[in-house]
């Protein structure tokens, strides 16, 4: 299994949310939304339109742990969001398949990310970047591990920063 690291740099984040939106307004929003919550891939994957559209904050049931987690929208999330979900029903999957209707896979949201961050010049990017990401920069905000270990549901603050890529 290949180790993915956070994205450190926030020009590179940048860099790859302009890719992304070139392409989809969705991958955009997909990959925004997972480095701004600290979702893991599967919960992001099981949002509804009626779980995000006209809301600023969402509350998900995480489906490892059981725990109920909300975070707040940016405003270009939420901005996004209802330009997006404006022609969407209510129940159906946020991240869905065009053809299908479910919500894409792991190795869909796998190539999404990898193809752009190629592009952007990253290599080592994979599902958990998102979740990473998030977690670096919460930390390097706060230098707060404790609040990261209970969000993650990790055994200990030492566990927390090598999952995000920081060294003590």
């Amino acid at each position: 299994m290949q180790k993915v690291n956070p994205i450190r740099d926030r020009a590179k984040i940048k860099e790859i949310q302009d890719i992304l939106l070139k392409r989809s307004l969705r991958d955009w929003l997909l990959f925004t939304t997972g480095i701004n919550s600290g979702l893991h891939l599967n919960d992001l994957l099981q949002l509804k339109v009626k779980d995000v559209k006209g809301k600023n904050v969402i509350q998900v049931k995480e489906e490892k742990t059981g725990k109920e987690k909300s975070f707040d929208l940016i405003e270009e999330l939420h901005l996004g969001y209802q330009q997006y979900l404006q022609h969407l029903d209510d129940e159906e999957y946020v991240f869905c398949s065009k053809r299908t209707g479910v919500p894409i896979k792991r190795i869909h949201v796998y190539r999404i990310l990898n193809k752009a961050a190629k592009e952007a010049g990253l290599n080592e990017v994979g599902t958990q970047t998102l979740r990473k990401t998030y977690g670096y920069h919460v930390y390097q905000t706060t230098k707060d591990v404790s609040v990261l270990k209970e969000l993650f549901n990790q055994s200990a603050p030492s566990v927390t920063l090598k999952y995000i890529g920081v060294s003590s």
